[in-house]
């Protein structure tokens, strides 16, 4: 893949260990950067740390302060900072499962794709991805990452899956507060006919490429109207740095078994589908069982 993984690791169920790796799934694209240019001069304008009555001072004289009281701060340098942030762990253990609609879209944050680290994972990684698939359930645990530690949901998507940041509670307002002085009365029959008619009229299949960033095509057109016009001047610019792998699943079958003897649970008898096919991979299993080849890596 050309794309750097944004974090790798493995992905625990149990005493089932799959290694990952995830990418951002998500850009930044639709946007037009501006810098500020001093007009008489064309030059770049720059931003100073400024002490007011000192003067500029140096960024190793700067410590961050936390305004406890009005006026009266608790500083801190960037040592005691960092010894408080969280090691970036391998591990993504899912605690809980739960059905997709219980979690209120407003929780969802930034997504990123989870793909198995390499060909022996992909069996172990297909049969999570599969059971979440049958169950209609999301995956839920807590990462630690970049010095942060993340709640994520985990499900199926195509092929591979989807892990989601969540925002902590604190960080969504709660609706009640704008919603209390919204009317509960009930619409008039007509008009909200009416209104169900137009919405029926209008539903169509959702495809993402319909819509567009007017905003941006408008202001990228203006430039390009500029650059044509030779209004342009030419101002100095700024410049800008890859990780190992994981293996080692360890038996699937065994590791899924074991899991549920701990837990207390008994595996439910497997569902009347293709007996012949599963009898004839029992078969297998036993002529084959001291060396086990890893299927080859399919791709999309």
């Amino acid at each position: 893949m050309a794309a750097r993984a944004y974090w790798q690791g493995q992905i625990r169920l149990a005493l089932v260990s799959i290694p990952v790796e995830i990418f951002s799934a998500t850009k930044s694209g639709a946007t037009v950067a501006f810098h500020q240019i001093h007009e008489p001069s064309g030059k770049r304008i720059k931003y100073e740390k400024v002490v007011p009555g000192i003067g500029p001072v140096d960024t190793d004289e700067i410590l961050k302060g936390f305004e406890y009281k009005k006026g009266e701060y608790v500083l801190l340098d960037e040592e005691e900072i960092e010894g408080v942030k969280l090691e970036s762990k391998k591990t993504l253990e899912l605690t809980q499962f739960v059905d997709a609609h219980e979690i209120d879209a407003i929780y969802f944050d930034k997504p990123y794709y989870v793909v198995p680290a390499d060909d022996l994972a992909e069996e172990a990684f297909i049969v999570l991805r599969e059971a979440l698939r049958a169950r209609k359930k999301v995956g839920l645990g807590q990462l630690a990452m970049r010095g942060r530690e993340y709640v994520i949901s985990l499900k199926p998507c195509g092929r591979g899956l989807v892990l989601e940041t969540l925002r902590y509670t604190d960080e969504v307002n709660k609706a009640a507060s704008y919603f209390r002085d919204i009317d509960d009365a009930k619409p008039d029959a007509d008009l909200l006919d009416l209104a169900t008619t137009l919405i029926d009229k209008k539903t169509a299949p959702f495809d993402a490429t319909e819509f567009h960033n007017r905003y941006v095509d408008a202001l990228r057109d203006l430039i390009e109207r500029k650059k044509e016009s030779k209004e342009t001047r030419i101002v100095e610019e700024p410049e800008d740095a890859a990780a190992p792998k994981g293996s080692n699943v360890v038996d699937l079958m065994a590791a899924l078994k074991k899991s549920l003897d701990r837990s207390g649970g008994s595996a439910k008898p497997a569902a009347k589908k293709a007996p012949a096919k599963k009898a004839a991979a029992k078969d297998d299993a036993d002529d084959e069982k001291p060396a086990r080849k890893a299927p080859a890596r399919k791709r999309a």
